[in-house]
Protein backbone atom coordinates (compact mmCIF):
# COMPACT_ATOMS: atom_id res chain seq x y z
CA UNK A 1 0.00 0.00 0.00
CA UNK A 2 1.28 3.52 -0.68
CA UNK A 3 2.37 6.12 1.62
CA UNK A 4 -0.50 8.22 0.46
CA UNK A 5 -3.02 5.29 0.55
CA UNK A 6 -2.24 4.66 4.46
CA UNK A 7 -2.44 7.95 5.52
CA UNK A 8 -6.15 8.32 3.82
CA UNK A 9 -7.44 5.11 5.90
CA UNK A 10 -6.39 6.78 8.85
CA UNK A 11 -9.54 7.73 11.29
CA UNK A 12 -8.76 11.68 12.30
CA UNK A 13 -11.14 11.70 15.45
CA UNK A 14 -13.55 14.51 16.21
CA UNK A 15 -17.21 14.92 17.05
CA UNK A 16 -18.14 12.04 14.99
CA UNK A 17 -15.89 9.74 15.24
CA UNK A 18 -17.05 6.28 15.34
CA UNK A 19 -19.98 6.86 12.82
CA UNK A 20 -19.27 4.78 9.96
CA UNK A 21 -21.01 7.20 6.28
CA UNK A 22 -21.61 4.86 3.17
CA UNK A 23 -21.83 7.73 0.36
CA UNK A 24 -23.03 6.32 -2.99
CA UNK A 25 -22.69 9.39 -4.78
CA UNK A 26 -20.61 11.47 -7.96
CA UNK A 27 -19.14 14.89 -8.90
CA UNK A 28 -19.21 18.00 -5.87
CA UNK A 29 -22.01 18.37 -4.46
CA UNK A 30 -23.26 15.38 -2.19
CA UNK A 31 -19.36 13.95 -1.85
CA UNK A 32 -18.70 17.44 -0.56
CA UNK A 33 -20.99 16.25 2.50
CA UNK A 34 -19.18 13.57 3.02
CA UNK A 35 -16.12 15.67 2.86
CA UNK A 36 -16.87 17.24 5.75
CA UNK A 37 -18.35 14.25 7.75
CA UNK A 38 -14.67 13.52 7.11
CA UNK A 39 -13.37 16.37 8.66
CA UNK A 40 -15.39 16.16 11.86
CA UNK A 41 -14.21 12.17 12.15
CA UNK A 42 -16.90 10.00 10.22
CA UNK A 43 -15.42 7.29 8.40
CA UNK A 44 -16.44 7.94 5.03
CA UNK A 45 -16.52 5.17 2.77
CA UNK A 46 -16.79 5.46 -0.42
CA UNK A 47 -18.62 3.75 -3.63
CA UNK A 48 -17.60 4.07 -7.28
CA UNK A 49 -18.24 2.37 -10.16
CA UNK A 50 -16.00 -0.97 -10.59
CA UNK A 51 -14.55 0.08 -13.75
CA UNK A 52 -15.00 3.95 -14.03
CA UNK A 53 -15.17 5.31 -11.00
CA UNK A 54 -16.61 8.76 -9.94
CA UNK A 55 -16.49 11.00 -13.10
CA UNK A 56 -15.41 13.59 -11.14
CA UNK A 57 -11.65 11.65 -11.68
CA UNK A 58 -12.21 12.75 -15.39
CA UNK A 59 -11.87 16.35 -14.52
CA UNK A 60 -8.72 18.05 -15.79
CA UNK A 61 -10.14 21.12 -17.28
CA UNK A 62 -11.48 23.92 -15.41
CA UNK A 63 -11.49 27.46 -17.42
CA UNK A 64 -7.84 28.23 -18.61
CA UNK A 65 -6.42 25.52 -15.90
CA UNK A 66 -5.63 21.93 -17.02
CA UNK A 67 -4.35 19.49 -13.76
CA UNK A 68 -1.78 17.09 -15.22
CA UNK A 69 -1.06 14.17 -13.34
CA UNK A 70 -2.64 12.93 -9.64
CA UNK A 71 -3.28 14.36 -7.31
CA UNK A 72 -6.18 16.05 -8.99
CA UNK A 73 -7.38 18.89 -6.88
CA UNK A 74 -10.89 18.40 -8.83
CA UNK A 75 -11.07 14.95 -6.61
CA UNK A 76 -9.58 16.27 -2.95
CA UNK A 77 -11.52 18.78 -2.11
CA UNK A 78 -14.43 17.13 -1.95
CA UNK A 79 -13.12 13.46 -1.43
CA UNK A 80 -10.46 14.03 1.31
CA UNK A 81 -10.29 11.71 3.96
CA UNK A 82 -12.43 9.07 2.72
CA UNK A 83 -11.92 5.24 1.38
CA UNK A 84 -12.64 3.93 -1.83
CA UNK A 85 -14.56 0.70 -2.50
CA UNK A 86 -15.86 -0.24 -6.63
CA UNK A 87 -18.97 -1.59 -6.44
CA UNK A 88 -20.88 -2.64 -9.77
CA UNK A 89 -24.28 -2.29 -8.46
CA UNK A 90 -25.73 -3.20 -11.88
CA UNK A 91 -25.17 -7.04 -11.14
CA UNK A 92 -26.62 -9.09 -7.75
CA UNK A 93 -23.66 -9.40 -6.07
CA UNK A 94 -22.31 -6.00 -6.42
CA UNK A 95 -26.04 -4.91 -4.57
CA UNK A 96 -24.99 -7.57 -2.13
CA UNK A 97 -21.96 -5.81 -1.39
CA UNK A 98 -23.96 -1.99 -0.99
CA UNK A 99 -26.38 -4.14 1.34
CA UNK A 100 -23.61 -5.79 3.86
CA UNK A 101 -22.26 -2.01 4.21
CA UNK A 102 -25.27 -0.47 4.53
CA UNK A 103 -25.87 -3.18 7.79
CA UNK A 104 -23.06 -1.40 9.59
CA UNK A 105 -23.20 2.05 8.67
CA UNK A 106 -24.96 5.05 10.33
CA UNK A 107 -25.47 7.11 7.57
CA UNK A 108 -26.21 6.11 3.76
CA UNK A 109 -25.44 9.36 1.33
CA UNK A 110 -26.36 9.31 -1.80
CA UNK A 111 -26.77 11.60 -4.98
CA UNK A 112 -28.58 9.16 -7.10
CA UNK A 113 -31.64 10.28 -8.91
CA UNK A 114 -35.32 8.29 -8.10
CA UNK A 115 -35.22 5.56 -11.12
CA UNK A 116 -31.66 4.85 -10.17
CA UNK A 117 -31.74 4.46 -6.76
CA UNK A 118 -34.65 1.95 -7.91
CA UNK A 119 -33.05 0.19 -10.24
CA UNK A 120 -29.47 -0.47 -8.19
CA UNK A 121 -31.93 -1.39 -4.94
CA UNK A 122 -30.45 1.31 -2.78
CA UNK A 123 -33.58 3.22 -2.24
CA UNK A 124 -34.91 4.25 1.34
CA UNK A 125 -36.54 1.12 1.33
CA UNK A 126 -34.28 -1.23 -0.08
CA UNK A 127 -31.44 0.59 2.55
CA UNK A 128 -33.63 -0.04 5.77
CA UNK A 129 -35.10 -3.27 4.77
CA UNK A 130 -31.06 -4.19 5.77
CA UNK A 131 -30.80 -1.47 9.03
CA UNK A 132 -33.89 0.23 9.82
CA UNK A 133 -32.02 2.71 11.96
CA UNK A 134 -29.65 4.18 8.96
CA UNK A 135 -30.00 7.72 8.26
CA UNK A 136 -30.63 8.13 4.97
CA UNK A 137 -29.72 11.23 3.16
CA UNK A 138 -29.96 12.51 -0.43
CA UNK A 139 -28.43 15.62 -2.30
CA UNK A 140 -31.10 16.16 -5.39
CA UNK A 141 -30.42 19.52 -7.76
CA UNK A 142 -34.52 20.45 -7.49
CA UNK A 143 -35.87 18.57 -4.36
CA UNK A 144 -37.51 15.65 -3.66
CA UNK A 145 -41.37 16.66 -4.22
CA UNK A 146 -42.71 18.35 -7.37
CA UNK A 147 -42.90 17.75 -11.24
CA UNK A 148 -39.48 17.94 -12.12
CA UNK A 149 -38.34 15.72 -8.65
CA UNK A 150 -36.79 13.19 -11.75
CA UNK A 151 -34.55 15.78 -12.86
CA UNK A 152 -30.76 16.19 -12.18
CA UNK A 153 -29.37 19.29 -11.86
CA UNK A 154 -25.58 21.34 -11.12
CA UNK A 155 -24.93 23.54 -9.11
CA UNK A 156 -24.62 26.41 -12.35
CA UNK A 157 -28.35 25.11 -13.33
CA UNK A 158 -29.76 25.13 -9.99
CA UNK A 159 -28.32 26.75 -7.40
CA UNK A 160 -26.89 29.63 -9.82
CA UNK A 161 -29.34 30.82 -12.18
CA UNK A 162 -32.73 28.77 -11.05
CA UNK A 163 -32.04 30.18 -7.34
CA UNK A 164 -31.91 33.10 -8.45
CA UNK A 165 -28.28 33.96 -7.46
CA UNK A 166 -27.15 35.13 -11.03
CA UNK A 167 -29.63 37.42 -12.17
CA UNK A 168 -29.49 39.32 -9.06
CA UNK A 169 -25.55 39.60 -8.86
CA UNK A 170 -25.56 40.62 -12.63
CA UNK A 171 -25.33 44.48 -12.85
CA UNK A 172 -27.95 46.12 -15.79
CA UNK A 173 -25.42 47.20 -17.88
CA UNK A 174 -23.36 43.93 -18.81
CA UNK A 175 -24.79 41.69 -21.34
CA UNK A 176 -25.25 38.09 -20.32
CA UNK A 177 -24.88 36.96 -16.67
CA UNK A 178 -22.40 37.10 -14.23
CA UNK A 179 -21.46 33.42 -13.58
CA UNK A 180 -20.25 31.20 -10.70
CA UNK A 181 -16.58 32.27 -9.30
CA UNK A 182 -15.08 28.99 -9.41
CA UNK A 183 -15.81 24.90 -9.97
CA UNK A 184 -18.18 23.64 -7.15
CA UNK A 185 -19.56 27.01 -5.57
CA UNK A 186 -23.06 26.35 -4.94
CA UNK A 187 -22.14 22.45 -4.64
CA UNK A 188 -20.05 23.11 -1.65
CA UNK A 189 -22.29 25.25 -0.23
CA UNK A 190 -25.04 22.70 0.04
CA UNK A 191 -22.98 19.75 0.80
CA UNK A 192 -22.21 21.91 3.53
CA UNK A 193 -25.72 22.41 4.28
CA UNK A 194 -25.83 18.55 3.91
CA UNK A 195 -23.80 17.22 6.43
CA UNK A 196 -25.52 19.77 8.85
CA UNK A 197 -28.75 17.72 8.37
CA UNK A 198 -26.65 14.58 8.76
CA UNK A 199 -25.34 15.36 12.29
CA UNK A 200 -28.82 17.10 12.99
CA UNK A 201 -30.14 13.67 12.40
CA UNK A 202 -27.59 11.67 14.40
CA UNK A 203 -28.97 13.36 16.93
CA UNK A 204 -32.13 12.74 16.80
CA UNK A 205 -31.22 9.17 16.36
CA UNK A 206 -29.50 9.38 19.84
CA UNK A 207 -32.30 11.00 21.73
CA UNK A 208 -34.82 9.36 20.08
CA UNK A 209 -34.09 6.52 18.47
CA UNK A 210 -35.78 7.11 15.34
CA UNK A 211 -33.68 7.89 12.31
CA UNK A 212 -34.40 10.51 9.36
CA UNK A 213 -34.54 11.01 5.82
CA UNK A 214 -32.18 14.18 5.08
CA UNK A 215 -33.01 15.94 2.20
CA UNK A 216 -31.23 19.07 0.42
CA UNK A 217 -31.42 20.19 -2.89
CA UNK A 218 -28.82 22.91 -4.90
CA UNK A 219 -31.98 24.80 -5.46
CA UNK A 220 -32.95 25.09 -1.50
CA UNK A 221 -29.35 25.77 -1.08
CA UNK A 222 -29.70 28.62 -3.48
CA UNK A 223 -32.86 30.08 -1.95
CA UNK A 224 -31.20 29.73 1.17
CA UNK A 225 -28.23 31.73 0.33
CA UNK A 226 -31.08 34.35 -0.92
CA UNK A 227 -32.96 34.48 1.95
CA UNK A 228 -32.43 37.73 2.81
CA UNK A 229 -33.14 39.30 -0.86
CA UNK A 230 -35.75 37.21 -1.45
CA UNK A 231 -37.57 38.17 1.25
CA UNK A 232 -36.43 42.10 0.89
CA UNK A 233 -37.72 41.68 -2.87
CA UNK A 234 -41.09 39.92 -1.60
CA UNK A 235 -41.51 42.37 0.67
CA UNK A 236 -41.12 45.31 -2.16
CA UNK A 237 -42.90 43.35 -4.59
CA UNK A 238 -39.56 44.01 -7.09
CA UNK A 239 -36.54 42.01 -6.97
CA UNK A 240 -33.62 43.32 -5.88
CA UNK A 241 -31.17 44.54 -9.03
CA UNK A 242 -27.10 44.94 -8.73
CA UNK A 243 -25.74 48.28 -9.33
CA UNK A 244 -24.35 49.56 -12.45
CA UNK A 245 -20.96 48.08 -13.22
CA UNK A 246 -18.14 50.80 -11.10
CA UNK A 247 -20.91 51.71 -8.78
CA UNK A 248 -19.25 52.37 -5.44
CA UNK A 249 -21.65 50.35 -3.97
CA UNK A 250 -24.13 51.94 -1.87
CA UNK A 251 -26.60 55.34 -2.27
CA UNK A 252 -26.72 56.67 0.91
CA UNK A 253 -23.81 55.61 2.80
CA UNK A 254 -19.93 56.30 1.71
CA UNK A 255 -18.56 54.44 3.97
CA UNK A 256 -20.24 51.24 2.56
CA UNK A 257 -18.38 50.29 -0.71
CA UNK A 258 -15.54 49.67 -2.54
CA UNK A 259 -12.24 51.68 -3.30
CA UNK A 260 -9.11 51.22 -5.66
CA UNK A 261 -5.79 52.11 -4.52
CA UNK A 262 -2.59 53.41 -5.79
CA UNK A 263 -1.80 49.72 -6.73
CA UNK A 264 -4.64 48.74 -8.82
CA UNK A 265 -6.01 46.71 -5.32
CA UNK A 266 -9.47 47.76 -3.83
CA UNK A 267 -10.48 47.53 -0.10
CA UNK A 268 -13.61 47.47 1.10
CA UNK A 269 -15.72 49.05 3.80
CA UNK A 270 -18.96 48.41 5.55
CA UNK A 271 -19.67 50.67 8.26
CA UNK A 272 -23.04 50.64 8.82
CA UNK A 273 -22.99 53.33 10.75
CA UNK A 274 -21.21 56.20 9.25
CA UNK A 275 -21.96 59.06 11.93
CA UNK A 276 -19.99 56.39 14.20
CA UNK A 277 -17.23 56.01 12.46
CA UNK A 278 -16.86 58.88 9.91
CA UNK A 279 -14.33 61.01 12.39
CA UNK A 280 -12.33 58.08 12.91
CA UNK A 281 -12.32 57.18 9.39
CA UNK A 282 -11.44 60.67 8.60
CA UNK A 283 -8.34 60.60 11.03
CA UNK A 284 -6.78 57.58 9.36
CA UNK A 285 -6.68 58.84 5.88
CA UNK A 286 -4.99 62.02 7.26
CA UNK A 287 -8.22 64.21 6.53
CA UNK A 288 -8.76 65.90 9.78
CA UNK A 289 -10.44 68.68 8.45
CA UNK A 290 -13.54 66.24 7.03
CA UNK A 291 -14.60 65.33 10.22
CA UNK A 292 -15.76 69.49 10.66
CA UNK A 293 -16.77 69.67 7.51
CA UNK A 294 -20.59 70.42 7.82
CA UNK A 295 -21.38 68.63 4.93
CA UNK A 296 -20.76 65.53 6.99
CA UNK A 297 -22.13 66.29 10.59
CA UNK A 298 -24.31 63.21 11.33
CA UNK A 299 -25.59 60.62 9.36
CA UNK A 300 -28.38 62.24 8.12
CA UNK A 301 -25.85 64.91 6.29
CA UNK A 302 -23.45 62.14 5.39
CA UNK A 303 -26.60 60.12 3.27
CA UNK A 304 -27.53 63.46 1.75
CA UNK A 305 -24.12 63.99 0.38
CA UNK A 306 -23.11 61.01 -0.22
CA UNK A 307 -21.66 61.59 -3.51
CA UNK A 308 -19.64 64.38 -3.13
CA UNK A 309 -17.93 61.59 0.37
CA UNK A 310 -17.59 59.30 -2.37
CA UNK A 311 -15.48 61.11 -4.93
CA UNK A 312 -13.26 63.00 -1.39
CA UNK A 313 -12.87 59.12 -0.64
CA UNK A 314 -11.57 57.86 -3.55
CA UNK A 315 -9.01 60.55 -4.52
CA UNK A 316 -7.65 59.98 -1.22
CA UNK A 317 -7.81 55.91 -1.37
CA UNK A 318 -5.76 56.25 -4.62
CA UNK A 319 -2.62 58.19 -3.09
CA UNK A 320 -1.46 54.80 -1.06
CA UNK A 321 -1.30 51.17 -1.95
CA UNK A 322 -3.34 48.94 -0.36
CA UNK A 323 0.13 47.75 2.07
CA UNK A 324 -0.03 51.22 3.16
CA UNK A 325 -3.70 51.30 3.47
CA UNK A 326 -3.59 47.99 5.81
CA UNK A 327 -1.01 48.93 7.94
CA UNK A 328 -2.73 52.20 8.54
CA UNK A 329 -5.76 50.60 9.16
CA UNK A 330 -4.70 47.98 12.10
CA UNK A 331 -6.54 50.25 14.91
CA UNK A 332 -9.46 51.89 12.56
CA UNK A 333 -12.47 50.88 14.48
CA UNK A 334 -14.79 50.18 11.76
CA UNK A 335 -15.29 46.62 9.78
CA UNK A 336 -12.91 46.85 6.45
CA UNK A 337 -11.47 44.20 4.67
CA UNK A 338 -9.14 44.01 1.58
CA UNK A 339 -10.39 42.46 -1.67
CA UNK A 340 -8.37 39.26 -2.44
CA UNK A 341 -8.07 36.60 -4.91
CA UNK A 342 -7.75 33.18 -4.49
CA UNK A 343 -3.89 32.78 -3.74
CA UNK A 344 -3.91 35.90 -1.41
CA UNK A 345 -6.54 34.68 0.82
CA UNK A 346 -4.42 31.61 1.49
CA UNK A 347 -1.87 34.09 2.65
CA UNK A 348 -3.49 36.21 4.24
CA UNK A 349 -2.44 35.87 8.16
CA UNK A 350 -6.14 35.73 9.59
CA UNK A 351 -6.95 32.60 7.36
CA UNK A 352 -3.23 30.96 8.64
CA UNK A 353 -3.52 31.71 11.82
CA UNK A 354 -7.12 30.24 12.08
CA UNK A 355 -6.05 27.01 10.03
CA UNK A 356 -8.35 27.94 7.24
CA UNK A 357 -6.25 26.13 4.76
CA UNK A 358 -4.04 23.30 5.44
CA UNK A 359 -2.18 21.01 4.12
CA UNK A 360 -3.87 17.05 2.76
CA UNK A 361 -0.92 15.13 1.13
CA UNK A 362 0.71 16.91 -1.34
CA UNK A 363 -1.92 19.81 -1.45
CA UNK A 364 -3.45 22.75 0.14
CA UNK A 365 -7.09 22.58 0.79
CA UNK A 366 -9.85 24.60 2.69
CA UNK A 367 -10.76 23.20 5.56
CA UNK A 368 -14.81 22.69 6.05
CA UNK A 369 -15.81 25.76 8.09
CA UNK A 370 -17.03 24.21 11.46
CA UNK A 371 -14.18 23.90 14.34
CA UNK A 372 -14.98 22.54 17.13
CA UNK A 373 -12.66 23.05 21.04
CA UNK A 374 -10.78 25.56 18.69
CA UNK A 375 -8.60 23.17 16.38
CA UNK A 376 -8.81 22.77 12.93
CA UNK A 377 -9.97 19.49 11.33
CA UNK A 378 -6.84 17.60 10.44
CA UNK A 379 -7.10 17.09 6.67
CA UNK A 380 -6.22 13.77 5.18
CA UNK A 381 -5.57 13.01 1.18
CA UNK A 382 -8.52 11.62 -0.74
CA UNK A 383 -8.43 7.97 -2.11
CA UNK A 384 -7.00 6.60 -4.61
CA UNK A 385 -9.90 4.74 -7.21
CA UNK A 386 -11.03 1.89 -5.04
CA UNK A 387 -8.27 1.50 -2.72
CA UNK A 388 -9.38 0.55 0.02
CA UNK A 389 -11.84 -2.55 -1.52
CA UNK A 390 -10.26 -5.60 0.01
CA UNK A 391 -9.59 -3.72 3.52
CA UNK A 392 -12.90 -2.96 3.76
CA UNK A 393 -14.75 -5.89 2.92
CA UNK A 394 -12.34 -7.85 5.30
CA UNK A 395 -13.53 -5.98 7.96
CA UNK A 396 -16.92 -6.50 6.89
CA UNK A 397 -16.34 -10.33 7.41
CA UNK A 398 -15.50 -12.01 4.04
CA UNK A 399 -12.91 -14.09 3.39
CA UNK A 400 -10.64 -14.09 0.90
CA UNK A 401 -12.70 -16.51 -1.09
CA UNK A 402 -15.86 -14.46 -1.73
CA UNK A 403 -13.72 -11.24 -2.19
CA UNK A 404 -12.09 -13.22 -5.51
CA UNK A 405 -15.32 -14.68 -6.28
CA UNK A 406 -17.25 -11.06 -6.43
CA UNK A 407 -13.89 -9.50 -8.67
CA UNK A 408 -14.31 -12.76 -11.07
CA UNK A 409 -17.77 -11.66 -11.23
CA UNK A 410 -17.10 -8.42 -11.72
CA UNK A 411 -19.13 -7.32 -9.02
CA UNK A 412 -15.85 -5.24 -7.19
CA UNK A 413 -12.74 -4.22 -8.14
Amino acid sequence: MSERSERTINTAGGPLDGIRVLEVAMYGFVPSAGAVLSDWGADVIKVEHAVTGDPQRGLRQIATFKVEGDPNPNVEHANRGKRSIGVDMSVPEGRAVIHDLAETADVFLTSFLPQHRSKFGIDVDDIRAVNPKIIYARGSGLGPRGAEADKGGYDMTAYWCRGSVAATITPPDIDGLIPPPGPAFGDTISGTNLAGGIAAALLKRERTGEPSIVDVSLLSSGLWSMGHTIALSAYMGEPLRAFPTGSHGSPSNPLSGLYATKDGRYLSLVMLQPGKFWGDVCKHIDRPDLAEDPRFADAAAIATNTAVAVEILREVFATRTLAEWTERFATLSGPWAPVQDALQAIDDPQVQANEYVSKAGELQLVSSPVQFDLTAPDLRPGPEFAAQTDEVLLELGLDWDRIIALKTAGAIT
